[in-house]
């Protein structure tokens, strides 16, 4: 568990983080910044793609081929950057991304997105985007995680683009080596960044588990939560670790607090 200050909007909060532990950090932090003792459980890990990532590569070399690339998520940004490393690799396509997290991770290679829509979920995406100059003529490159949703590549297909989808990356479930469950059952609320971590920490920690205030990243997460048959106390209006760290203080400041001496 996070040492925390004794001050601010979540002070006394004990705050499940379920992201993967290299994507964790920027979360605790701000959980920290606003008061809380954040506990991370990892309940997904980032791996290669099956195929060690040959796939990509080839998608990467002919790079030519596509007049878009689309990142919808830092994970794939950084696994295809593996390949890529150098910017200019890119210079022929136009680049489009989900949410301000995946630009500022493309932006810290050099490279700043062509397009980032309003909304940071796949269908404000697929509405932005704009159409091939010719009904099918234009290709798009799709790096995505091994299970992602087909939103996107299925909107994008309805728009008249060629979209050539390639798996950049895996989720996989790890070990709770370390993880204190003791701490979890003492926590206060629980953050989900994916529907990823909704299954992860319902397979590896258990639905007996779950704290009271359940707040997730965004709409696509709350909806594979309540699936999941949790209560969603909070939906994040911007969906960064930002504005779910703001959603669960605002949310604080109309509920009693934790009980301190727990």
């Amino acid at each position: 568990m996070n040492a925390a200050p004794v001050t601010g909007p979540l002070s006394g909060w004990r705050v499940i983080v379920t992201r993967s532990r290299a994507q964790s950090s920027s979360l605790v932090d701000r959980l920290v910044e606003a008061g809380a003792f954040a506990l991370e459980v990892p309940v997904i890990e980032i791996a290669d793609p099956r195929d060690e990532g040959a796939a990509l590569q080839r998608a990467l070399s002919h790079i030519e081929e596509f007049e878009w690339v689309v990142f919808s998520s830092v994970n794939a940004v950084e696994s295809c950057w593996r390949y890529v490393g150098d910017r200019r690799a890119l210079a022929g396509a136009k680049v489009a991304v989900i949410g301000a997290a995946t630009a500022a991770a493309l932006a810290d290679h050099g490279v700043a997105a062509d397009l980032v829509p309003e909304r940071f979920v796949a269908e404000s995406l697929v509405e932005a985007f704009p159409r091939p100059a010719r009904p099918d003529a234009g290709t798009v490159l799709l790096p995505c995680a091994a299970d992602a949703r087909d939103v996107l590549a299925e909107g994008l297909c309805g728009k008249g683009w060629r979209v050539e989808v390639v798996e950049a990356y895996r989720k996989l479930r790890p070990a709770l080596d370390g993880v204190d469950l003791r701490a979890v059952d003492g926590a206060d609320a629980v953050t989900f960044t994916s529907p990823s971590t909704v299954t992860g920490y319902l397979e590896l920690v258990g639905a007996g588990r779950v704290p009271a205030v359940v707040a997730c990243i965004g709409p696509v997460t709350a909806s594979a939560a309540m699936k999941a048959g949790l209560t969603v106390d909070i939906v994040a209006g911007v969906h960064t670790a930002d504005g779910l760290v703001e959603a669960l203080a605002e949310w604080a400041e109309h509920h009693d607090a934790p009980d301190r001496e727990r």
